[in-house]
């Protein structure tokens, strides 16, 4: 049986690439920041999958360098899920940038020297869709790009954090003598259905819109993937020989948030999902109240599009629709008592 360390399970990602690879007959050694939610969260698994005989828990957090040799020992695959991703903007983007990019190479430098196949690193699209001058913010993106962390006007301390660990990562592997391969995942926002009401940030957009907190639609785009789709390409990036050190974009295609409320207005008439549009200016003023805004608001007026094609064609990557992933998502939040 061959062994995963997976990073980040009790994550909105990690959790559902948990359930994943246990239904592939791998055995899971998943890390939590704090061993207090190792039942809390092997319940929730439990619900999805037969197989938690082969899931260990173990209590690690990525500021902790010295753990990651002693718990990637005898592991043939490290998916590393776990990143820092607040809600809002921190005041110290250090507090971002430093756990994601030592995370990453400490656990690069422990797989390398124990002998791990491949390391999975879940990135971010947000590590290619920005840093980008003016004039050149909209437009179609590959794996080829990578976000310019000098235009510091166009990025946010969560995409520098993401872009800065994946470069670490890449620079790590060039110079790495032990065979040791790497393949990264860059998805876009991530919805589909949550488990728990610890869920991931994406799924704001999901829950503000049902819940009447957000009056009217902002003039925002952004590609959208299912939480599934996501895992399913983890796992691909992970088994495939082609994957073996490249970048995969992930998405299933771009929505703007005046689609989402369609999608959700048509399926949920009896709710007060907007249908207004919010004017630019009063965007950036509600963000000053609602500080989940500010990150969206590089979006504002823009259209940055993913090209998904080498996911798909390289790993047969078929991702669930956008629709689904946007009702998925809703449905899992009616039912877990996050929307009144």
């Amino acid at each position: 049986m061959k062994k995963v360390l997976l990073t980040g399970i009790t994550g909105f990602l990690g959790s559902h690439t948990a359930i994943q690879l246990l239904e592939k007959d791998y055995k899971v050694i998943g890390t939590l920041r704090d061993k207090r939610r190792a039942e809390e969260i092997r319940n929730v698994i439990a619900k999805y999958t037969d197989k938690t005989a082969n899931l260990e828990l173990a209590e690690a957090d990525l500021s902790n360098t010295g753990i990651w040799q002693q718990l990637i020992q005898g592991v043939d695959y490290i998916q590393h899920v776990a990143s820092p991703f607040p809600r809002e903007i921190p005041k110290d983007e250090d507090e971002l940038i430093l756990p994601a990019k030592n995370g990453v190479l400490a656990i690069m430098k422990a797989a390398a020297a124990n002998g791990v196949k491949r390391v999975v690193i879940t990135s971010s699209s947000g590590a290619v869709l920005y840093g980008k001058p003016k004039g050149q913010q909209s437009g179609t993106f590959d794996e080829s790009t990578w976000t310019d962390l000098s235009v510091k006007a166009d990025t946010t301390p969560y995409f520098r954090s993401k872009t800065i660990a994946e470069k670490a990562a890449w620079d790590f592997i060039a110079t790495d003598k032990s065979g040791l391969e790497l393949a990264t995942v860059l998805p876009g926002a991530i919805l589909g259905p949550i488990l728990e009401d610890d869920f991931g940030t994406s799924a704001n957009i999901v829950l503000k819109m049902m819940d009447g907190s957000i009056p009217a639609i902002p003039k925002i785009g952004l590609d959208v993937v299912d939480v599934r789709s996501v895992a399913d390409l983890l796992v691909r990036a992970m088994e495939m020989p082609e994957a073996a050190n490249q970048r995969y974009l992930g998405s299933a295609g771009f929505l703007t948030f005046h689609q989402i409320t369609d999608i959700l207005r048509n399926k949920y008439p009896e709710h007060k999902i907007p249908s207004l549009t919010l004017p630019d200016w009063l965007t950036r003023v509600f963000s000053w109240f609602d500080k989940t805004l500010a990150p969206v608001l590089l979006d504002l007026g823009r259209e940055r599009k993913i090209n998904n094609g080498k996911a798909v064609q390289q790993l047969h990557w078929q991702p669930i629709a956008t629709k689904e992933a946007v009702l998925s998502c809703a449905e899992s939040l009616l039912s877990l008592g996050l929307i009144k």
